[in-house]
């Protein structure tokens, strides 16, 4: 069974380290922030200009001022810091982020991601995307496998406009985490209940599956 956006935001979150300054995307990467271990000391940050983001607000405790680079409302921890969005990508461009959490639309066995636009579709622009995938070495990209067409998304070469070049290596989707290395998806871990038949017939790029593949548990 393909997991669902809640379930993708808490196995992204197990990738999440003591200390680390974490930024989430928009999308399925924002609901992270609801998943961070009990007592693990890590800070969020979102492009917009907030270092210290919290869970969603609760209905009392909604502050429409207070929002993340998908204009949802959120919470600030203890200790967060709020500062305008050309010292947050300064952060962004000077490596200061030890893991970034990102949507895409396609990634291909080089490594390559394209999440940022579709040709022929009004799209909101390229946003920080692309600073993103250049300021960080540990990105998880995170995205159903395939699309509503059943096309896979999970190529031997993005045919969408790119959006970084050879700085992909974790790949989350419903069904399955992937590493890319020497130029294949390397399977790591299978959705609950989902079979390896099931994720090689919906990976179009070259997909290498070691003898000791895991299921997921929640």
């Amino acid at each position: 069974m393909a997991l669902t956006r809640e379930q993708m935001a808490q196995r992204v979150a197990r990738e999440l380290q003591d200390g680390f300054y974490v930024n989430l995307g928009i999308g399925i990467p924002t609901l992270v922030a609801n998943y961070v271990p009990e007592g693990m000391d890590v800070m969020l940050q979102s492009e917009n200009g907030l270092l210290g983001m919290g869970a969603f607000p609760t209905e009392d405790t909604v502050d429409a001022d207070m929002i993340n680079a998908g204009k949802q409302t959120v919470t600030a921890v203890k200790g967060a810091s709020i500062f305008s969005s050309a010292e947050s990508f300064a952060m962004i461009r000077g490596g200061h982020v030890d893991l970034t959490v990102l949507g895409a639309f396609e990634v291909d066995v080089q490594g390559n991601i394209a999440s940022w636009m579709i040709p022929g579709k009004l799209v909101k622009g390229m946003g920080g995307a692309m600073d993103l995938v250049a300021g960080a070495d540990n990105i998880i990209v995170t995205m159903t496998h395939a699309s509503k067409d059943g096309e896979s998304k999970l190529l031997d070469k993005c045919s969408l406009p790119l959006t970084g070049a050879g700085c992909i290596r974790k790949v989350l989707t419903d069904l399955a985490y992937l590493e890319i290395e020497d130029g294949a998806f390397i399977l790591r871990e299978t959705a609950p209940g989902v079979s390896v038949e099931e994720i090689a017939e919906k990976t179009a790029g070259r997909l290498i599956v070691p003898d000791d593949v895991k299921e997921m548990t929640f």
